[in-house]
């Protein structure tokens, strides 16, 4: 059985930019997969990354050279190459070597002038994003070269995740070095960047000139690095089966293995303890709701539903363009079905502001008012309520409240409802809104933010920290604030939002475009409750997708909160399906087929 393969490498160096590195999805990937793989190859599993002194501090714990390291240290320093030992201070705590290249910076012509010389690589033009990446991954060959010859007893495996790492597969295969080699693609350069400009090449995957089309773009060098590398490594991986048959078109050749990406579901919460943080950071998110909404009409926040979307401001690949349109119309049918039920969509996309809106500053003062003086009087009010209650005494305001008190609260929430007109689109001021894709597709649409709509939006442009003056929750914490997480993407290669939305015990929604709403529409059981909500897009006209898009959401809104309990288990049994303990085997193949290529 697959789960029971055992491992053929004796040493593994997993190559990445992101290690210690946060960039995007593959940190996750690296990091919530670093215990599982230490527990595959014991002491010999170690990562590589690039150095940056400012990025490290509080992630990276430097340790001394290990003695048997130390000339190849000095040799390696000698050629401009500075290598850092230690730990990734994460689950794990797995052995990494960073590595400075800043002094290779006069070889870069060299360096590319010798990729265009074995491998035709046409580099020339490489812009600084480019060169850098390049010349790390260069080092990082010239490492493994090296760490090859001091293990010359081992069969090694190197690792080297998408195009910024490629340069390390091509000079191992430049100097026929025995190290086997996987390249794994998370995303091609290419079909990125086709994406995002709304070209629909997944039904056009035989028809499109690859080449010349990277040329149009301007992205020929990393477009070229990555079809080399995925050309010359023994093995060949990507992540999803979405990714893999766009692989096979635009980097021209077949994938060897799907890696899916996973969790590492043990450093979740269980569900009673999910349910707990829910009530505690919903609460917090409705004290921002209302101070947002009731400076100009109030809101039901009983029969409130938080949605939300989040992810890099990527309009149309990232599907917010048909979630606005879905919104505005479910927005239309709520109001006809005269439904009680608001929903309140965040749109949590970092972009550039200027600051928080003055309005929303003002109001947040004006709420804080109430708030403090409802904490001064704390002790009085609930003393008041206690004798009225053991001396069955009719409640009312005036046996709660003094005089002065209720005058005092009355100014302060009339301070609080100084506005007319409709509630605020955006949290910030967002630099150019006329031309903000997501205002721009909020107006379109209706959403107008009125007091008669039943759907609201909130643009919340900035990163979830958890100490951002507003609602001041971090983004697991706002996950498990929300009900509903929603993520249509027309391009993805696998998808973490909506399995770690899952893996904290909240419903979402993703696309078949999606590399994980791919696995779960093709290995899951279909249930009426799925927790996991796959919304086709591949085979399904624009407007059919639409209205069944719209009944998914309108549908949501009806659930009793049994409904709503029955959707979050599932949710939650869906992400076990992607726990680490299940795909860490796949990378195990991986290393596997590579050990036997180089035979």
């Amino acid at each position: 059985m697959k789960n029971n393969i055992k491992s053929k490498a004796d040493m593994v160096f997993e190559v990445s930019w992101e290690v210690c590195n946060k960039v995007g999805g593959i940190f996750t990937v690296l990091s919530s997969k670093a215990r599982h793989m230490e527990k595959q190859y014991k002491n010999s599993y170690y990562l590589i990354g690039p150095y940056f002194a400012d990025k490290v501090r509080a992630v990276f714990k430097e340790e001394p050279i290990p003695e048997h390291y130390k000339e190849m240290y000095d040799n390696l320093k000698a050629e401009g190459i500075i290598c850092h030992f230690g730990s990734w201070l994460i689950e794990g705590e797995p052995e990494v070597i960073l590595i400075d290249f800043n002094a290779l910076w006069p070889k870069v012509d060299n360096i590319k002038k010798q990729l265009w010389e074995n491998f035709q690589l046409d580099s020339l033009d490489g812009p600084q994003d480019f060169n850098e990446p390049v010349l790390w991954s260069w080092a990082v060959g010239i490492l493994t070269d090296k760490l090859s010859k001091i293990h010359n007893d081992k069969k090694i495996v190197v690792q080297a995740h998408e195009w910024l790492s490629g340069a390390t597969v091509l000079y191992l295969k430049k100097i026929n070095s025995n190290v086997a080699t996987v390249f794994t693609t998370h995303a091609t350069t290419l079909g990125r960047t086709l994406a995002a400009h709304g070209v629909d090449f997944y039904t056009h995957l035989d028809e499109i000139d690859y080449r010349k089309e990277a040329y149009k773009y301007g992205v020929q060098a990393k477009h070229n690095m990555e079809r080399l590398a995925a050309t010359h490594a023994d093995a060949f991986t990507t992540v999803s089966r979405v990714t893999a048959a766009e692989a096979e078109y635009i980097l021209g050749r077949k994938v060897d293995v799907i890696l899916p990406n996973g969790l590492d579901m043990s450093e979740f919460p269980c569900f009673e303890e999910a349910a707990l943080k829910h009530k505690k950071y919903r609460n917090k998110l409705r004290e921002f709701v209302l101070y947002y909404f009731f400076p100009y009409y109030s809101i039901d926040l009983d029969n409130a539903l938080f949605y939300f979307t989040a992810s890099r401001y990527e309009f149309h690949n990232k599907g917010m363009d048909i979630y606005i349109d879905s919104l505005g119309k479910l927005n239309e049918k709520m109001k006809k079905a005269k439904s009680n039920k608001t929903v309140v969509s965040f749109f949590w996309v970092p972009t550039q502001t200027s600051g928080i809106s003055p309005d929303i500053i003002e109001a947040r003062e004006a709420f804080q008012d109430i708030k403090d003086l409802l904490e001064e009087e704390e002790d009085d009010i609930k003393e008041n309520l206690l004798y009225a209650l053991t001396s069955e005494e009719k409640v009312s305001e005036k046996t709660i409240f003094d005089e002065g008190f209720i005058l005092k609260i009355k100014r302060k929430i009339l301070s609080l409802k100084s506005k007319s007109g409709n509630a605020p689109l955006s949290t910030h001021d967002i630099i150019n809104p006329e031309n903000d894709p997501i205002l721009r597709a909020f107006k379109k649409a209706g959403l107008k933010n009125k007091e008669e709509d039943r759907v609201k939006v909130i643009f919340y442009p900035i990163y979830l920290s958890g100490a951002d003056g507003l609602g001041d929750l971090d983004y697991y914490q706002s996950i498990q604030a929300s009900h509903f997480g929603i993520f249509p993407s027309h391009y993805e290669p696998w998808g973490y939002t909506p399995l770690e939305t899952a893996a904290l015990g909240v419903a979402s929604l993703t696309s078949n475009l999606s590399g994980f709403g791919k696995y779960c529409f093709d290995n899951l059981p279909k249930k009426i409750d799925p927790g996991v909500y796959i919304l086709d897009i591949e085979n399904t006209k624009k407007e059919e997708m639409i209205n069944d898009f719209v009944d998914i959401l309108y549908k949501y809104t009806q659930f009793t909160k049994k409904k709503r309990i029955d959707n979050k288990i599932q949710a939650r049994k869906v992400a076990f399906t992607a726990d680490w303990e299940n795909f860490v085997v796949n990378y195990i193949e991986a290393h596997n087929m590579a050990i036997e290529k180089t035979k």
